[in-house]
């Protein structure tokens, strides 16, 4: 059972993490910024503990931050 739950959680985070980085296009920064807002009153009113849903966005964000620059690499050569 505990390796079911496992594998299904990885196939959850994987899709999740390919959707968020095709279906976003790049943030400005006061969206940025409006977001890290949010993501604050929410630790606030957990007690100061982070969410697992902003650890996830938190993960998505870093994921599409790292496509990003190996685009960007990519295009300069």
């Amino acid at each position: 059972m505990k390796m079911t739950a496992k594998l299904l959680w990885s196939a959850l985070l994987a899709a999740t993490l390919s959707v968020g980085l095709t279906a976003c296009e790049k943030k400005g920064p006061v969206e940025q910024a409006g977001e890290e807002v949010d993501e604050a009153i929410d630790t606030l009113k957990n007690g100061g503990e982070e969410s697992t849903a902003n650890k996830v966005d938190d993960a998505i964000d870093d994921a599409r931050k790292g496509a990003e620059d190996a685009v960007d690499e990519l295009k300069e050569k």
